[in-house]
């Protein structure tokens, strides 16, 4: 766990956005600018879009600690009802990893479902076990495929920046969060999601 600072780019607290981040000594196009990590156009965004403090989430489909903590880490932010909870895919463990990425990020208004589905799935995944788990929660991998295919540059492009950005933090792996001002490089129990979370509101 650590606060985010000058060394990290990220310093202090802001009002930009109402997030409750502020960002100083970093340009716009840095990746670890404030709009480059919280405000991504090209990365979904749970919970409350509207939200005062944000929780980005990093993570692979075929992480089993990623799936293994997901669920305490939504449930975070369903409980505290204003945190923008910021799905960051970086795929890390090969083609599959990618594949579900794609995939999941060409589902449109069915990601909350398509992400669901892979992240209830256990260990290392096929790319014909990413299609199974996602027809299982009634979704069409060919038609979700074909939209991927029709924005393929927009979404490899989210891609790219996210994985630059991981690298930046300096992360060695997944699963990592920025939750408010705080960064947690691992699995980080829920209590300590919800302190950073108040530290960033002030609290």
């Amino acid at each position: 766990m650590t606060d985010l600072n000058r060394r990290t780019i990220l310093v202090g607290i802001g009002a930009t956005a109402g997030l409750g981040v502020g960002i100083g000594a970093a340009r716009a196009q840095s990746p670890l600018s404030q709009e480059a990590v919280f405000l991504d156009p090209g990365v979904p965004v749970l919970g409350n879009p509207a939200g005062d403090v944000s929780l980005v989430e990093y993570f692979d489909y075929q992480c089993p600690y990623c799936k293994a903590a997901h669920p305490d880490v939504a449930e975070v932010v369903a409980d505290d009802g204003r945190v923008r909870h910021v799905m960051k895919d970086w795929p890390i463990f090969g083609e599959p990893s990618l594949y579900a990425a794609r995939i999941t990020l060409g589902a449109g208004a069915d990601y909350r479902i398509a992400m669901a589905a892979l992240m209830a799935t256990e260990g290392r995944l096929t790319t014909t076990e990413v299609d199974a788990a996602l027809r299982g929660a009634g979704l069409d991998p060919a038609a979700l495929w074909a939209a991927y295919r029709k924005d393929a540059q927009a979404i490899d492009a989210t891609l790219a920046r996210t994985g630059r950005q991981a690298e930046a933090f300096g992360f060695m792996g997944t699963p990592a969060y920025v939750a408010g001002t705080t960064i947690f490089a691992g699995v980080a129990e829920p209590s300590a999601l919800r302190a950073a979370l108040r530290k960033a509101r002030g609290g």
